[in-house]
């Protein structure tokens, strides 16, 4: 193959999350050159077997250092920036992280004539009292100011094997006698696949999705948070009591719990703030269609997903309530 007959190169960042990984594979089932864009690359190495031998290759980037950020676009043709976090730590800041980190992808692609794929969050909002929403709205304003032609995806809560919603409720309910919903767990989800965004990302890499146009991916269903705990307590086999919590008291707790360091809370007093809003996909994108459906994706259902990944929080195994031998 000559070097005019390679194709093309993607260059992806933040590609060993929780989302990125699954882009990664979409991509390579396609047959694209992947330049993995991580901070550690060291510790991406678990992505080489979703592609053939030299498809997936691995540069050290991190968003907050733009040299190292133009760097790793050169030559790409297209960028997808899949980084984000939910709750700050050091100088990993939102507006590090999320604002500042995607306008130095948006440059970097625009200087390189690469397309780019953002990905950002339902919610992303200037105005948001929501420092994570705040943020995302910033960079999704930048990143259509700086590449007029980018497509911007944004996720509902996404779930999956590695996610950070099921995973960490199901997890929290083996030891607490009892499960808090914010202010009666009314704020409305809508719940996507990581599978699902994955393959909208990739449809737009293979030039299926309209430029410049922001598109809002939702599951099949809309959830009041207390109905996704409800699904996954019953997945899970286990009988938790969902009590109420007053948004106060849970944003006491996440201020106490965020000064412990190197531990994960459970939740922040942003992500208190964020619950004040349902999550879902708005009537305008689907009247537009700038949707899943819009690009041709069936939406999946969580619980035809989630056995498959929450077996191990049963309190016997993946045989509990099957009356199998544990």
């Amino acid at each position: 193959m000559t070097l005019a007959n390679l194709p093309p190169l993607v260059t992806v960042f933040g590609g060993s999350g929780f989302v990125g990984r699954h882009v990664v594979r979409a991509l390579a089932k396609r047959g694209y050159r992947i330049r993995v864009a991580v901070r550690r690359p060291d510790l991406a190495g678990f992505l080489q077997p979703l592609g053939n031998v030299g498809q997936i290759s691995f540069v050290q980037a991190n968003l907050r250092y733009r040299q190292s950020v133009e760097r790793a676009v050169e030559g790409s043709d297209c960028v997808i920036n899949c980084v984000g976090i939910l709750f700050e730590t050091g100088r990993n800041t939102f507006d590090a992280v999320q604002d500042f980190g995607a306008r130095a992808v948006a440059e970097a692609a625009k200087n390189a004539k690469a397309r780019l794929i953002h990905i950002s969050a339902i919610g992303a909002d200037e105005k948001s009292e929501s420092s994570y929403a705040r943020s995302k709205g910033r960079a999704e304003t930048a990143v259509l100011s700086i590449k007029k032609d980018a497509v911007i995806f944004r996720p509902s809560i996404v779930f999956g094997p590695e996610d950070s919603f099921f995973n960490k409720f199901a997890d929290m309910a083996r030891f607490s006698p009892v499960l808090p919903v914010i202010s009666g767990g009314k704020t409305k989800l809508q719940p996507v696949y990581v599978e699902d965004v994955a393959e909208a990302v990739a449809r737009a890499a293979d030039g299926k999705a309209l430029p410049g146009k922001i598109y809002e991916l939702g599951g099949p269903e809309v959830l009041s948070f207390r109905e996704c705990l409800e699904i996954m307590l019953k997945v899970t086999a286990r009988k938790n009591p969902l009590v109420s919590m007053p948004a106060g008291i849970a944003s006491l707790i996440g201020s106490i719990a965020s000064l412990i360091p190197f531990v994960s809370p459970p939740i922040t007093p942003d992500q208190v703030r964020l619950l004040k809003y349902d999550n879902v996909v708005s009537a305008k994108a689907e009247k537009e269609e700038r949707t899943l459906k819009g690009l041709g994706v069936t939406p999946t259902m969580a619980t035809s997903v989630l056995p498959s990944y929450l077996v191990h929080y049963r309190p016997h195994g993946q045989y509990t309530g099957t009356g199998k031998a544990a």
